[in-house]
């Protein structure tokens, strides 16, 4: 998503009054705003992603702990929306029968036939796809691939 995108998702979320919607993407533009400032910079496309998906991972760490505490139902069902929203604003996730011919293709362009060439297959799939696959699915399919 880039900087355009969001601040249209921005507006949109105003004109709805979707508070919860708007209160995260104001979070999501506050810190591209951080990485523009500190670097001096545009934010890229890929700055946008990252941020998205560094609050996902935040926000989830905070929705496991409250889901533990179990003691704040609201507060559990305030971060799961959130959680949801960030996802929404990332590009579809590459998996299925798209990612088993990138895998394929990649194995064979990079010539790999052992379980060592793993790694260098990964970092051309998460390189081709801006790290935006089922990494856990593409791990055991290259697996099953090498010898």
């Amino acid at each position: 998503m880039t900087n355009e995108e969001l601040h249209e998702q921005m507006v949109a979320a105003m004109k709805a009054k979707d508070k919860t919607r708007l209160s995260i993407i104001r979070q999501v533009m506050a810190e591209v705003k951080n990485v523009e400032v500190n670097e001096r910079r545009d934010a890229t496309e890929e700055d946008v992603n990252g941020m998205i998906k560094r609050l996902i991972k935040q926000t989830g760490e905070t929705l496991e702990m409250s889901i533990k505490a179990g003691t704040n139902a609201e507060r559990t069902e305030t971060l799961t929306e959130q959680v949801k929203i960030l996802e929404s604003l990332l590009p579809a996730q590459l998996s299925g029968d798209e990612l088993v011919a990138l895998i394929e293709s990649t194995i064979a362009e990079l010539g790999a036939t052992s379980k060592k060439d793993m790694g260098r297959v990964m970092d051309a799939l998460t390189k081709a796809t801006g790290g935006n696959f089922d990494k856990p699915l593409a791990a055991r399919e290259v697996g099953s691939r090498l010898a």
